[in-house]
């Protein structure tokens, strides 16, 4: 389906979205500061205020398809983008960066991954442009990965923090043992080297990269618009920051939240691959010819499995949570009287 989106919106959008990413950043270097919970709850509205009007300006200009796409394609991504959180904590931890610091390092990973997400979803889209065949790649590759996250065990040791490019810059470049403020460089010894803070800028770029090689080709399950794909990339990562210091340590006790990213990739994954005998080309499937019984699953549908799936997973989670602090609370009651006792 050909997107109607006027070219006068499409381009207006990426300039104010890059000026409210620019005075962001601007913010955020002028006064690092480790945010109060309720500075944290204001810019998480804000940002998704602001990706709820954008929709309501496609539904304006184009219609419901189009801003229906959005709104699934933004949820799907900042859904995902959750499981960074869990691996941004990580890499803070491992390079013990100062939490006065946490704004700036994200804000700038942030800028890196979109930079390099930009370039991702430009290949995908040409991929999928000229090899609709690829869309069987695609859903295979998220049904994989649904299952790698539905079984896997939990955190990754910290040591996988520092990923090949990191090891790399390690060994070829001088870098210092100790943060001085956010400088990128320092001087010791009269000689300029870099400090851990570059380091930890790459670590959180590359990262994010990683994990969207599975939100990507889940997007393209939703909408084929490289515009819509990367605004809705966009809007995600630029509320991740403050969602990360929001959350906090409710993060640990969001312990069904994998199952339900694990099914929303899975579903997705399912979409791909029924989208792909839709409008198959592949010659040993059905000779080449589409498969007019394979169905097409809608844009409202997928949106709705979404929102109910992160929803149940977030629920389940607080109910455990809560039932396991009873618990507890129940079993050190027990306790103290027998030591009191002794």
């Amino acid at each position: 389906m050909e997107l109607a989106l006027p070219l006068p919106f499409e381009i207006g959008s990426l300039v104010v979205l890059s000026l409210v990413l620019l005075a962001d950043l601007l913010i955020v270097f002028k006064r690092p500061h480790v945010p109060s919970i309720k500075e944290a709850t204001l810019w998480v509205v804000f940002y998704v205020s602001l990706a709820l009007i954008f929709a309501l300006l496609m539904l304006l200009l184009a219609d419901g398809e189009h801003a229906g796409q959005f709104l699934a394609g933004w949820l799907t991504e900042y859904s995902l983008s959750i499981d960074n959180l869990f691996v941004f904590v990580i890499i803070m931890a491992r390079f013990s960066v100062p939490r006065k610091y946490q704004q700036e390092v994200l804000m700038v990973g942030i800028i890196i991954a979109l930079v390099l997400r930009g370039i991702f979803i430009l290949l995908g889209a040409q991929l999928i442009e000229n090899f609709s065949w690829i869309f069987y790649i695609f859903g295979a590759f998220l049904l994989y990965t649904a299952v790698h996250q539905a079984v896997s065990k939990e955190e990754a040791e910290d040591g996988d923090a520092e990923n090949a490019v990191i090891r790399y810059l390690r060994r070829h470049m001088r870098i210092s043992s100790a943060f001085d403020g956010s400088k990128l460089r320092t001087l010791i010894d009269g000689k300029k080297v870099f400090t851990p803070m570059l380091i930890v800028f790459i670590a959180i770029g590359t990262t994010d990269l990683i994990f969207a090689l599975d939100s990507i080709p889940a997007i393209f399950g939703i909408t084929t618009s490289p515009f819509i794909v990367f605004t809705a990339n966009i809007f995600a990562l630029m509320g991740l920051r403050q969602l990360y210091f929001l959350l906090g340590g409710l993060l640990e006790r969001l312990e069904y939240l994998k199952y339900g990213i694990a099914f929303i990739l899975a579903f997705i994954g399912v979409k791909l691959v029924l989208h792909a005998l839709h409008t198959n080309e592949v010659f040993f499937i059905n000779g080449g010819n589409g498969i007019e019984w394979a169905p097409e699953i809608d844009t409202w549908t997928s949106l709705a499995v979404i929102i109910a799936s992160m929803a149940v997973a977030t629920i389940a989670s607080l109910i455990k949570a809560r039932r396991d602090a009873r618990t507890r609370g129940h079993s050190l009651a027990d306790e103290i009287p027998e030591r009191v006792g002794e």
